[in-house]
């Protein structure tokens, strides 16, 4: 499997797994730095939306009025419907586990 099957753009991800209405708001919530990437040990804001994203992966960013950390588990193919979009990531609590609580909604 080569790189790009492996790897999927910062807005599409976040708008492929519906949490922004629109990929040109997801581009600009990251362009903003309202979206964090936390790699491994290494943890920085995304400075653009074409910013690379791969299974494993936890962003921290916004919605409403909370904080939301997700662990990325699948890259998706397309826009789908929620229950497929609820799919492609975990919910995490504040200690970086998976809350099955908020996994949930």
């Amino acid at each position: 499997m080569n790189e790009a099957a492996e790897t999927c753009r910062a807005d599409i991800w976040l708008w492929r797994a519906r949490f922004f209405k629109t990929r040109s708001l997801a581009a600009r919530i990251i362009e903003e730095g309202g979206v964090r990437l936390a790699r491994g040990p290494s943890r920085s804001p995304i400075d653009k939306p074409s910013r690379s994203l791969r299974a494993g992966d936890v962003l921290t960013f916004t919605q409403g009025q909370r904080w939301l950390a997700v662990k990325i588990e699948a890259l998706g193919e397309r826009r789908g419907p929620p229950p497929e979009a609820r799919g492609l990531y975990s919910v995490l609590d504040s200690r970086g586990d998976r809350s099955d609580a908020l996994a949930a909604h």
